[in-house]
Parts: structure tokens; C-alpha cells; sequence
């Protein structure tokens, strides 16, 4: 038997294990009632708290074959990888084409006019909208583990588990520099969420309920959250898991255990609870994966994208209902 290095064997053999059971699994978007492809129209009486009402309404849900590893929303368009395919879909999950990648588990997906970008827990893969495979790096650190990324003007900010900081490199792969946090990331498991809107990047620090905001040149600018059940904290062990920005600033973050999807001002103060574990699946604990577009949130769990849109009477009755800001997510 060959004898490897312990970085390659953690490369080749961890990622498989922590990503669960994705072996021949399809990546074909279905519904699981009709074998058209087109998606269930979900209920718009989704169970919820007594004492919250979300501002948005459930409006389609639809199943893949396999786990969900990365999608994104950009131009009208979803992207969803499993099982080593990418599928574009239209916002209400009408497939409009699919291609293979490269053989390995996706941590994390981000897409642009100029091309797909995927993460792996040690590379950057980059395909063309039409499937060609562009570019690809390796992480700069040795036993890397890649949780998450954002782009932001001609950078690319990589979260990495193991070495407790963000790698930031060129669109090209080219490694410009390492940030870490004056706090010290605290990041127990695969909950590295990072994000950008105005010049500014937020990044969880799971481990201490935070989330840390830094400018684009890696200059630590501050931190908001603390532990705590209630609404405007994040609760339980590793929160927040996911991170999403609306274009005009607003966080948005998701959370496991008593999953939830809430709203926080770019200056962290907290805005409002969106979506509850109720509307989000009250069968299971993991964070919903999050993306903003317009008057539509996008969750992706398991093996289900569920789309919810904005509603201005829910929102005059709901969770928005004191809140004057005149934000991105009002967009109707």
C-alpha cells in the first residue's frame, strides 16, 4: 500500500467522512409527487409560533435526489450543487440546465457575471456559466479546511476551520494575506459563515455568539451578539452558522439548534426574527443555508430549497411590524 503524508490523507479522506453519505446520490432537482420536475407549491399556513409571525410566505418548496453541498441566487437564477452536478434553476425551481464538476465534496458556492465559484475544504474551483472549468487553487496553509467564502470587488475572502483565520487572495488565486481576529476565532465546527455588502465583511465567530465586521484591506472594525435563547441573540453551542447580506447592508443570519433566520443592521444592531424553526423544518436542528434577493428569502437544508417572499400585511402584524427602517428586504 502507498504510504501518504498526513496533510494529503486529511485532504483526500477527511472531507468525505464529515460531509456524510453523498455517494451515488443524484443531483437532479425532483419533486417528489410529480416526475416533471416542476416544484410543489408549499403551503402558505406553514405551523408558526404563537407569539411571532413572519413577514414572508412560503411559496414553493422543492426536493433533490441528494444532499444540498452549496447553492447561491444571482440574476433571477438558483445554483445548486450535489452529488458532483451543478444545476441552474429558475427562482421557483424550473431546472434550465445542469453540468458535471469536478469530482469532491462543496463546502460553499458563489456566482457573478464573470463566472461559478466553488470551495472545497482545501481549493477554489472556477467554471465558466456554460460549465468550462476556468481555474483552480490550493489552499496557501498547510491542513487547510475551507468553511466558507464571499467575493468582494476583485478579492475573494476564504474562512479556514483549522487555521482559525480568513484567507484572502486575488479573483486569479493569488494569495495576498492572512486575517485573524484580535478576539480569536473560536470556531468548533464547520460554522466559519463570511459575507459582504459595503465595503464591509462580516464573519462568525461561532464560538463566542458573535459575528466580527472587518473592511475590505482586513482591518478589524468591531462585533456585535452574545449567547442567549431570546430573539437578537444567538443561542446554543457554534451560532451564527450562516451568513447573508442584503445590497443595502442588512445581515442576515441563520442558526442550528433552534434554527432560525433573523435580521441585524450593518452596524449589528438587531432588526427582527424572520423565519422560525417552525417555517424552517421543525423536524430538524441543522442551519438552513441563506440567500437574499429582492422580497425573497432562499433556505436550503438537507435535501430541499424552500422559497419564502416578503408580505405586507404579514410584515404590518409580524416581526417587522416596529421596525421603520426602510431596508432591502421591504423591496415588493
Amino acid at each position: 500500500m502507498e504510504n501518504i503524508s498526513r496533510k494529503k490523507f486529511l485532504r483526500t479522506f477527511v472531507p468525505v467522512v464529515t460531509g456524510g453519505t453523498i455517494v451515488g446520490v443524484s443531483g437532479v432537482m425532483i419533486n417528489k409527487n410529480q416526475m416533471n420536475g416542476n416544484p410543489t407549491p408549499a403551503s402558505g399556513e406553514l405551523p408558526q409560533n404563537e407569539d411571532f409571525v413572519s413577514p414572508y410566505k412560503p411559496i414553493v418548496v422543492f426536493t433533490s435526489q441528494g444532499n444540498i453541498e452549496a447553492f447561491e441566487q444571482h440574476d433571477d437564477r438558483l445554483y445548486v450543487v450535489s452529488e458532483n452536478k451543478l444545476t441552474v434553476m429558475d427562482d421557483y425551481g424550473k431546472t434550465l440546465s445542469r453540468f458535471g464538476i469536478k469530482e469532491g465534496l462543496t463546502r460553499d458556492m458563489a456566482v457573478d457575471s464573470d463566472g461559478i465559484y466553488l470551495l472545497r475544504p482545501a481549493s477554489v474551483l472556477v467554471y465558466s456559466h456554460s460549465g468550462e472549468l476556468l481555474r483552480e487553487w490550493n489552499a496557501c496553509s498547510e491542513l487547510s479546511d475551507y468553511c466558507s467564502f464571499t467575493l468582494a470587488g476583485d478579492s475573494v475572502f476564504v474562512t479556514d476551520r483549522d487555521n482559525k483565520n480568513i484567507c484572502k487572495y486575488t479573483r486569479e488565486g493569488a494569495f495576498v494575506r492572512f486575517i485573524s481576529s484580535p478576539n480569536r476565532f473560536i470556531i468548533p465546527s464547520l460554522t466559519f459563515g463570511i459575507a459582504y455588502a459595503n465595503g464591509k465583511l462580516y464573519c462568525s465567530n461561532s464560538g463566542r455568539h458573535q459575528v466580527e465586521i472587518y473592511s475590505i484591506d482586513g482591518e478589524y472594525e468591531g462585533k456585535f451578539g452574545a449567547a442567549g435563547g431570546q430573539q437578537g441573540y444567538f443561542c446554543g453551542c457554534c451560532n451564527p452558522v450562516y451568513l447573508a447580506c442584503t445590497p443595502t447592508g442588512e445581515i442576515i443570519t441563520s442558526e442550528k439548534g433552534n434554527p432560525r433566520i433573523s435580521c441585524y443592521g450593518g452596524d449589528g444592531k438587531f432588526r427582527s426574527l424572520l423565519l422560525n424553526s417552525k417555517m424552517l423544518d421543525a423536524e430538524n436542528t441543522a442551519a438552513s443555508k441563506v440567500k437574499v434577493a429582492g422580497d425573497k428569502l432562499f433556505t436550503a437544508g438537507k435535501d430541499k430549497v424552500r422559497v419564502y417572499e416578503y408580505d405586507p400585511q404579514l410584515a404590518t402584524v409580524g416581526a417587522c411590524g416596529g421596525c421603520g427602517v426602510d431596508c432591502g428586504l421591504r423591496k415588493v
